[in-house]
């Protein structure tokens, strides 16, 4: 079948999502006065992240709402277990304010976007919600080019679930053979849309994250899309895709 639509994950993939949640995170936490708390900006990013983690994998599991994953990661983070949900709610408030003061897409986004607009239909399937991901995409000025968004808050499954992908397909009206799928995790992103069907593509900004999933496209930019993209995208792979 040939490929008729692209389907994007967006945090770390065309929005930078590490580099605001860094800057988002440490600009919280000198506000809160807890800068010395945790050694260093990227300590507290990175238990920041774990519990992340940790606290949406009981999300996915359906063993907590999405509201409740969020205070309990903020409880966590904070080694308050008593915190009230308002209160918890509260805090993670104040630091979106942060975090969305310093959102921006990658360099490669917009003109990779724009290479491909006339040949393909693009969706999203975002493993967050559509309280999170809609107005982030409006602000960032890319919402009008998705004709769907999906959301695992939404659906109920989230990657790497095989679910997820086909109900993102089905959103679009395509077979998953018709359908590519890029993100920039290699594991919930490429693996879990290859099982599921789709063309499969992980993109590896910094490219030193090991070998990978096998029968899955590998590209260091966004830029190299277009070119594999206008190849069988099922069978070999051109000069600088891997």
């Amino acid at each position: 079948m040939p490929i008729s639509a692209v389907l994007w994950d967006i945090d770390d993939t065309l929005f930078d999502y590490t580099g605001a949640d860094t800057a988002g995170l440490a600009a919280h936490l000198a506000d809160e006065g807890l800068e010395a708390r945790y050694g260093s900006p990227a300590e507290a990013l990175a238990l920041w992240r774990r519990l992340t983690e940790r606290h949406w994998d009981r999300f996915a599991a359906g063993r907590v709402t999405f509201r409740e994953q969020r205070r309990d990661r903020v409880r966590d983070f904070l080694e308050l277990p008593g915190l009230s949900g308002p209160e918890a709610d509260e805090w993670f408030d104040r630091y979106v304010a942060h975090y969305q003061t310093a959102w921006t897409l990658f360099p490669d986004a917009l003109p990779t976007l724009d290479a491909l607009a006339a040949g393909y239909r693009h969706g999203v399937l975002s493993n967050s919600s559509l309280a999170n991901q809609d107005p982030k995409l409006r602000r960032l000025g890319l919402r009008e080019r998705f004709e769907v968004l999906v959301c695992a808050a939404e659906l109920g499954v989230s990657k790497p679930a095989a679910e997820a992908f086909l109900r993102a397909c089905e959103a679009l009206g395509l077979p998953p053979g018709e359908v590519v799928y890029v993100g920039d995790q290699p594991e919930i992103d490429a693996r879990g849309a290859r099982d599921a069907g789709l063309t499969a593509v992980w993109l590896d900004r910094r490219g030193d994250a090991g070998p990978g999933p096998e029968g899955v496209h590998r590209i260091d930019g966004l830029g190299r899309l277009p070119a594999l993209l206008a190849a069988d995208t099922r069978f070999g792979a051109r000069s600088g895709i891997r």
